[in-house]
């Protein structure tokens, strides 16, 4: 795999509810950061750079990478009847390169389980595209909080295995 392939962005493609397609597959997922500064890795610059929408001005942008080590990313989703949390357990790593055409805030990182399985469990559980990202905050104290709260909770990690989450998301449905 190239370079310029191991740092390009996954793209998924669903063809039905039990079968899921990872296009250009690589190890590393890729979140654009609106604004968190406490999670930079040195110090966060101002830069102006062309939005390309909406006719304004051109806006200040907070331009930064994200420090690398253990995370999370979290979304609560409604499911008609109740909301789900979904954790996805993660890795930071370092940018290899410069990234001139991504100017945010941002961050790499890898998913504890393999590639296709953390796609795969993402999709299942109704995952949303935008999520909350924490370099703080564990999935223990995300599984706490969904307790508080009274919503159902899931969790993408290491040990993820679909025919068991499959089966659990089907058992929290009923």
């Amino acid at each position: 795999m190239s370079e310029k392939d191991e740092h390009s962005l996954v793209g998924i493609a669903i063809r039905n509810r039990n079968e899921f397609i990872c296009i250009r597959l690589t190890q590393l997922f890729m979140l654009m950061c609106l604004f968190i500064p406490s999670i930079a890795d040195g110090k966060p610059k101002c830069e102006i750079h062309p939005l390309g929408i909406g006719g304004n001005a051109d806006p200040v942008r907070l331009v930064f990478n994200s420090a690398a080590g253990p995370a999370i990313n979290a979304s609560i989703v409604d499911m008609g009847n109740r909301f789900r949390l979904i954790v996805n357990e993660v890795e930071a790593v370092e940018a290899k390169h410069d990234l001139p055409k991504l100017p945010v805030a941002r961050v790499l990182w890898q998913p504890l389980t393999d590639i296709r399985t953390g796609c795969a469990a993402w999709i299942y559980a109704g995952g949303a595209p935008h999520t909350g990202y924490s370099q703080n905050l564990t999935r223990e104290h995300m599984e706490d909080f969904a307790s508080f709260a009274n919503i159902e909770y899931v969790v993408i990690g290491k040990d993820t295995n679909l025919y068991q989450l499959k089966n659990e998301l089907r058992w929290n449905e009923a």
